[in-house]
């Protein structure tokens, strides 16, 4: 195991252990809502472990500058996007005007924005080799997600799930992302 599957694995068993370590000195001190973002951010990393653990060579060939770059154009915008929703997820509370409910429903949008920008720059940058690695992911992750999506809508339209419209629809991206970094993998896998 890499030096940095290690570092996620630890921080995401350490993220995994907050909650519990709170709960039993300070019961009732997180809300449902922090206890839920704390396990996403745990499982995140721990996911990030994982497929630090099986990444391949081929599965990242780009150069540690190109890498550096991405991360310091990633990483920012990721880290607005967790403030912005806990901030849009706040104010919704207290605002009734339709118009500034939009407004700050929105905010954590630019942030993704900007996110995808690093992405599409970080692709744009690479080798050949890794654009098509990164461009089958891609390919395939929409479509696998795209598939799921419909589907749900089929069985929704027979009611046989229920499913609320604004979970299914903010889960997508973050579904998206997962079914890629799965895909890169398997695909990397091929070219080693």
């Amino acid at each position: 195991m890499s030096r940095t599957a290690r570092r996620y694995l630890i921080a995401g068993l350490l993220v995994l252990a907050a909650p519990m370590v709170l709960d039993r000195f300070w019961p009732d001190l997180l809300a449902d809502f922090a206890r839920g973002l704390v396990y996403g951010v745990a499982l995140g990393l721990l996911l990030g472990a994982l497929v630090k653990a099986r990444a391949t060579e081929a599965c990242d060939s780009s150069t540690p500058a190109l890498r550096r770059r991405y991360l310091r154009e990633f990483l920012p915008p990721m880290t607005a996007y967790v403030v912005a929703v806990l901030v849009s997820m706040t104010w919704l509370r207290h605002v009734e005007t339709p118009a500034l409910r939009a407004l700050v429903a929105l905010l954590p949008v630019p942030a993704i924005a900007l996110a995808m920008r690093a992405i599409v720059r970080h692709i744009r940058d690479t080798d050949e080799m890794q654009r098509r690695i990164e461009l089958e992911a891609v390919s395939i992750a929409t479509a696998l997600v795209s598939l799921v999506y419909l589907s749900a809508g089929f069985l929704q339209s027979a009611k046989v799930i229920d499913i609320p419209s604004a979970v299914a629809m903010i889960w997508v991206f973050p579904l998206v992302i997962v079914v890629y970094a799965i895909a890169k993998l398997a695909i990397a896998r091929r070219y080693r």
